[in-house]
């Protein structure tokens, strides 16, 4: 059984504003189940996020990373969860630009 393609993997690196830390933790613990499934459906395959202090750092795998940032700009499930991201956050992801997330400088390669 063949899964297509290996999806990308992209970093990204977000910041909270001050004090936002356990509202940020509690909209996360269970996202709208409507942007569970937009997010599948755009690709992604996972997600996961790291907390220090303010600073946020995502690493995900999707299919296409571009491609999943057009399909969710103004998806009725995103629309609203960046809405309120943009509450929690320090600078607001308004989807506009051609973010390419981090730059990966190294990473221990898979022994066979």
């Amino acid at each position: 059984m063949t899964h297509g393609p290996a999806p990308q993997r992209v970093a990204l690196h977000t910041k909270l504003k001050p004090g936002k830390e356990a509202d940020y933790e509690s909209v996360h613990a269970v996202i709208p189940p409507e942007l569970d499934v937009a997010l599948r459906e755009a690709g992604v395959r996972t997600w996961r996020i790291w907390r220090n202090g303010l600073d946020l750092f995502h690493v995900l795998e999707v299919d296409d990373y571009a491609a999943m940032r057009a399909a969710l700009r103004e998806h009725p499930a995103n629309v609203p969860w960046q809405a309120r991201m943009a509450e929690l956050l320090a600078v607001e992801d308004d989807y506009s630009g051609d973010d390419t997330g981090i730059g990966l400088v190294w990473e221990l390669p898979v022994k066979e």
